[in-house]
């Protein structure tokens, strides 16, 4: 059920009294397709135009409204035409605005989802909706088959493409309307969308989806990514696609129990949660309408637990996303086609033996049958044969020294965060939010500080050192990072965006800002929907400078604006990326400016040069970065490495050296996905770029 709610949306419903009992009222497919997707009966209120409220249960699976006299509220005449305004979220809350013209329909035309025009042999149907009303179900399947048989006979082919009148803030491309439609028409939704980093796979993917959705194809969905692409998927596919999922990790999916997964129809999840055996024996007997596997290429092994579990879920579509098909051998390409339609490729010993050259198996024999083959699965989309265009991208590191009393605080704190790691006397993530907040500033550190420093676990003397640290930061009331912010805003004299990740920080910059006449608004994650979008809308219109937390990077186009500045520095990569994919993405006019702020002897120093100076990452086409992360090996978690490095080494000298090892490894990791790149194209080339 698609989910097209938010405050302000408004829809035009006919209510047909005539139909209509004092208390229950039928549903038009056009009034459920903005309301809350739940197989449960919701609670929503209507807010007539003279100010009273009305509760009514809304119930989907039945298609009723019910409420005591719930025919009062609607005007005598035997049909009226209303927009229902959504004003509220929680409750449900609709304004009913009633239209001063009503039209009437005959009796042989009702209306639809999307205004597709449903006829009905009109004595015959109209039986049927007077017995809907006395419960009998056969009657009622009888008028869902006959309604649906009506929507897809009027419905249009796949020319012409119902998801983009629907999908919101987003600028979809020609080649991924082409590659939509190729999935669409000649594939019949399995497709490999193997389209190069950058260049709008999910898109694709969520444009696919939403058009089955609304054709009345698919309800039972499956998302299943890595685990840190969930939230970013969640927010794609409610704010793009107006799809409503529940994630795995969600509070409400955890509540259900094992019941959760045949419970909710849309889900996204990790695969690594869901294949894990206590899932795995729920997930299995689903069958799900559609399957969507981001980063399919993890599951190149079939010998793999993930490869297994994957195989055998029941789908009737499937959807797998990957920049990088091949990264081994030839063997992996098979893999994930057999997923995806089974004896495409016929056997593993028999592909073997006809598509792979003996002693090289990353050199295919007979290439022109194993494309042919593979064009009946596979899209791949290239930059350079796209309209998408990017600009240039200039990183600037801004290098400076702490003050003598941040640098002494930093120093100090930093060694009893050591000590602490050594002796795990003060809980691990404790120890890692305060390292991460001292490089933010001390306004960041206080309440973690004095939070710590009351609990009642900790000993006496661990309580005297957190109050010494509290006390040193309390009397530092500058940072030297707001200073140097200043020079830059001026020097640069353009909108600009400064990224924290701590809200003490951001309230400081805006404090700061203020004090010398700049004006700035603030972006966070504990602003409304509706105070977001103000905030945003006075940084367009008249402030100078955003100041915002990581929820800036959850999916807002600020293209206006070509500058940002990370005050402080993020240890995952993809959170820095996601920063920067903020503006400098497709359709921005203007050259991208980023400036890091690296503090001398700091962790965040050694993450940049780590980032800049090894791996070039700010060079990088954003997507990028994620694949050269996914050579290191799926067990390596970036922020935890750098943790351990940093309080695993007792000397300066030891803390170079490990830091040198691991730009090593990233190194490599850069060179394999630039090795994988090339190999891609030598294989594929320009054979499955998706055309009229």
């Amino acid at each position: 059920m698609i989910t097209a709610f938010e405050v302000g949306d408004r829809l035009e419903v006919t209510f047909d009294l005539s139909l209509c009992d004092l208390d229950v009222l039928l549903v038009t497919p056009t009034l459920r397709f903005c309301l809350p997707d739940s197989p449960q009966q919701v609670l929503i209120c209507f807010e007539t135009e003279t100010g009273e409220r009305y509760s009514a249960k809304l119930d989907n699976a039945e298609q009723t409204l019910t409420g005591p006299q719930l025919c009062r509220l609607l005007s005598s005449s035997v049909a009226q035409r209303y927009s229902l305004e959504l004003v509220e979220m929680q409750p449900w809350t609709y304004r009913l605005i009633s239209h001063d013209k009503p039209q009437v329909p005959s009796l042989e035309s009702l209306r639809s989802v999307g205004d597709l025009e449903v006829r009905f042999d009109l004595q015959e149907d109209k039986t049927i909706l007077d017995k809907l009303f006395f419960g009998q179900f056969e009657e009622k399947r009888r008028y869902d088959l006959n309604t649906l048989g009506h929507e897809i006979g009027r419905s249009p082919g796949f020319d012409q493409l119902l998801s983009l009148q629907t999908a919101r803030d987003v600028v979809v491309y020609p080649h991924q309307i082409r590659a939509v439609q190729k999935v669409l028409r000649q594939f019949r939704g399995r497709a490999l969308l193997c389209d190069e980093v950058g260049m709008g796979k999910t898109i694709e993917a969520g444009l696919i989806l939403l058009e089955y959705i609304m054709r009345g194809l698919v309800n039972k969905v499956l998302i299943l990514t890595p685990p840190s692409l969930m939230a970013q998927w969640h927010e794609e596919m409610r704010r793009k696609f107006l799809l409503d999922f529940v994630t795995s990790d969600d509070e409400r999916f955890k509540e259900a129990g094992d019941n959760a997964w045949s419970h909710f129809d849309k889900i996204i999840a990790s695969i690594h949660t869901a294949k894990m055996k206590r899932h795995a024996s729920h997930v299995e007997p689903i069958e799900y309408d559609m399957i969507i596997i981001d980063e399919a290429h993890h599951l190149k092994n079939r010998n793999t637990v993930s490869w297994k579990f994957v195989n055998r879920l029941k789908k009737k579509y499937i959807l797998m996303l990957t920049a990088t098909p091949v990264q081994n051998n030839l063997e992996e390409l098979f893999n994930l086609i057999t997923i995806l339609k089974p004896g495409q490729l016929s056997t593993a010993q028999s592909f073997s033996r006809e598509y792979i050259t003996r002693g090289d198996r990353l050199k295919p024999r007979n290439p022109e049958r194993l494309r042919e083959l593979l064009s009946e699965v596979m899209v791949r989309n290239k930059r350079g044969q796209s309209e998408m265009k990017f600009t240039r991208r200039y990183a600037q590191t801004v290098q400076l020294q702490l003050s003598p009393p941040e640098l002494k605080l930093y120093e100090q704190l930093t060694q009893f965060i050591k000590e602490g790691f050594s002796q795990r006397g003060i809980n691990m993530l404790t120890l890692r939010t305060f390292q991460m907040e001292i490089g933010s500033s001390t306004f960041a550190l206080l309440p973690t500080l004095h939070k710590t420093m009351t609990n009642a676990r900790y000993s006496l003397n661990q309580k005297k050192r957190l109050k010494a640290f509290y006390d040193q930061a309390s009397a530092i009331e500058t940072n030297v990072k707001a200073e140097h912010l200043l020079k830059l805003i001026d020097r640069y004299d353009d909108k600009i965006i400064v990224f924290t990740r701590f809200l003490q920080t951001q309230a400081y910059l805006q404090k700061v800002l203020d004090q010398a006449g700049i004006s700035s608004t603030l972006f966070h994650g504990r602003l409304s929907r509706m105070e977001k979008e103000a905030s945003l809308q006075r940084f367009r219109d008249n402030h100078s400078v955003l100041i915002s937390t990581e929820s800036g990077g959850e999916g807002r186009n600020l293209q206006f604006c070509n500058a940002l500045v990370n005050y402080d520095l993020p240890w995952n990569p993809m959170q820095i990326e996601q920063r920067i994919g903020r503006i400098s993405r497709v359709g921005q006019t203007r050259d991208v400016y980023i400036f890091n702020f690296s503090a001398a002897n700091t962790i965040e120093a050694y993450i940049l040069e780590l980032l800049d100076a090894k791996i070039n990452m700010f060079e990088l086409v954003i997507g990028e970065m994620d694949m050269i992360l996914g050579n290191l090996g799926e067990s390596k978690d970036f922020e935890q490495v750098i943790f351990d490095i940093w309080v695993e080494s007792p000397t300066d000298q030891q803390l170079q050296e490990k830091m040198d090892d691991f730009g090593e490894e990233l190194l490599a990791a850069r060179e394999g996905y630039l090795r994988q790149k090339a190999y891609d194209e030598q294989l594929f080339g320009d054979h499955f770029i998706a055309e009229e």
